[in-house]
């Protein structure tokens, strides 16, 4: 066979697949509404502190000792985010003292900026020999009620024993 034919056949292969990727893109696009160039965007810090309830689970395996342990945890937040969350943690300690990991998803459900809703976190918590890294973002397209198209990421200071945050978002402002 020629190059001539594979370059042809690379080609339509190519656009049909881009068509194919633009089809689904606009089906899914349709099922939930975002925000268009049209929509004006609002963005903000909320600001607060938040009381923490945790409860360790059992490990699945009651045999070995737990490797990985679970965690649900429930928070009470105050000031610019006003209401609950419920978190599930997966946590894992190294042999190397200092290091370690978690993941959580966390649902809050409450008010912000004078809209209630719900929204999920994710947590992604590093500690390497002791130096904390820490993401917490909003899970995309996770925003119910008031807070649909809600994006952000959250900042956690733990002092003296409390817990406080720091959340930067952006909301549409026609919702």
């Amino acid at each position: 066979m020629t190059t001539r034919f594979w370059t042809a056949s690379f080609r339509v292969a190519t656009i049909c697949l881009l068509s194919l990727v633009c089809s689904v893109a606009a089906q899914d696009s349709s099922k939930t509404p975002m925000p268009n160039n049209k929509d004006v965007l609002m963005t903000g810090h909320a600001i607060g502190t938040f009381d923490v309830k945790v409860v360790p689970q059992a490990a699945d395996d009651q045999s070995k000792p737990a490797a990985i342990a679970r965690m649900s945890i429930d928070k009470q937040f105050h000031g610019g985010l006003e209401g609950t969350s419920r978190v599930e943690m997966l946590t894992a300690n190294t042999d190397v003292k200092g290091s370690a990991v978690y993941v959580a998803i966390e649902q809050f459900t409450g008010t912000l900026a004078g809209r209630k809703g719900t929204f999920l976190l994710h947590h992604t918590g590093i500690m390497t020999r002791g130096a904390p890294q820490l993401t917490v973002s909003v899970v995309p397209d996770s925003g119910t009620g008031q807070f649909v198209g809600l994006t952000g990421e959250m900042n956690i200071t733990i002092a003296d024993g409390k817990h406080s945050y720091d959340f930067a978002y952006t909301l549409p402002k026609t919702h």
